[in-house]
């Protein structure tokens, strides 16, 4: 991996989400190689047409309103780039990813991770400096 740079979701990258607050055991999708779990309380996210779930806690965090149903990630990112292939433990479970792809931290502790293909991550992000 390379070093960690500090990134920031371009302002006009905003997401549709809603809460899962229904009474259910959660849901279990797949996506990026291997099983998803959305919990009782996560967020249902679309951004752009690729559909997910995020971490109750991590979407409180880090996205605010902005809109009814929109939201934008507010709060810095860390990120390095990938020198290899692999898989990344997700809260939602685990996730592929290739060389050249992201790695992207909401704590500069490189804790609560996700991957992020490489064309997309340059569409969503730009360094914050």
């Amino acid at each position: 991996m390379t070093t960690l740079q500090r990134y920031r979701k371009r302002p006009n990258q905003t997401v549709t989400a809603i809460r899962l607050t229904l009474d259910t055991a959660g849901l279990r999708y797949n996506k990026w190689g291997a099983e998803q779990q959305g919990k009782p309380g996560d967020w249902l996210v679309d951004n752009n047409g690729d559909v997910y779930t995020i971490d109750a806690a991590s979407f409180d965090e880090t996205y605010r309103q902005v809109g009814p149903g929109r939201y934008l990630k507010t709060t810095p990112v860390w990120a390095e780039q990938a020198d290899t292939s692999g898989f990344f433990n997700t809260k939602e479970g685990l996730s592929e990813y290739k060389e050249g792809d992201y790695i992207v931290f909401n704590n500069p502790d490189r804790s609560d991770g996700y991957p992020v293909e490489q064309s997309l991550f340059l569409t969503l992000y730009e360094r914050d400096e």
